[in-house]
């Protein structure tokens, strides 16, 4: 949970002008290690979390997938740096089964 702007200036005004770090926390109610983080900050703004990249390119999966469809899981790990249940997982999500196999029954003379 984010708090707003607002409450962020009057705590760090409070602590400013000459309000202990403690007794900030139990007027405001919330935590000390909260306050301490927003008085080593240079802007009291919230931060925008970035995304990280992931390792594994969907779309050059599945590319891979339309050239080669017999190819087994742990090949396209190799292939791609990544484990075996990465490649599962991003299947999985792509819609893309596994091609079963087909039943082969031995011819009788």
């Amino acid at each position: 949970m984010s708090y707003s702007l607002d409450l962020r200036k009057k705590v760090i005004d409070y602590v400013e002008n000459g309000g202990s770090i403690t007794k900030a926390a139990a007027l405001f109610n919330i935590g000390r290690a909260t306050i301490y983080r927003w008085l080593s900050r240079e802007k009291l703004e919230a931060t925008k979390v970035k995304h990280r990249q992931r390792k594994l390119d969907w779309k050059a999966l599945s590319k891979d997938v339309q050239e080669n469809p017999e190819a087994r899981l742990r090949d396209r790990a190799e292939k791609f740096g990544v484990r075996p249940s990465a490649i599962c997982y991003a299947l999985k999500k792509m819609k893309v089964t596994r091609k079963n196999k087909e039943l082969r029954y031995k011819e009788r003379n």
